[in-house]
């Protein structure tokens, strides 16, 4: 869920970036109209507006990363590697396990293990 969290954050700023361009385009189009009062308005008020207070989309994703993340990341890293023995999605890796079939090609356990399979 917490990676998930930090994809939709990620999601959040390009779309803020993204935005923030097609207003570029757009103040570009109503001035090109005779608009030059609503294309400057644009332009000053809300072209480059801090999203936060102090922070564009780009900060508050550093500041999530070296803040939550990265302790998550370090907490979940200490326990996988004093209960599972560093090994990750060990739920998965013995789903996998179990639901493969032997010896068959697209079946391998691992990318390279696949070649000599016992």
């Amino acid at each position: 869920m917490i990676e998930r969290a930090r994809g939709h954050l990620y999601s959040f700023h390009q779309l803020i970036g993204g935005g923030d361009a097609k207003l570029s385009e757009a103040a570009d189009m109503l001035r090109d109209a005779g608009h030059h009062d609503v294309a400057q308005r644009i332009e000053d008020e809300l072209i480059g507006l801090n999203v936060l207070p102090g922070r564009w989309t780009f900060q508050i994703v550093e500041e999530f990363d070296d803040g939550y993340w990265s302790a998550f990341r370090g907490l979940e890293r200490e326990a996988r590697e004093s209960l599972a023995d560093g090994i990750r999605h060990v739920f998965e890796a013995e789903m996998k396990e179990d639901r493969r079939t032997k010896g068959r090609p697209g079946h391998e356990p691992g990318p390279m293990e696949g070649l000599r399979e016992e």
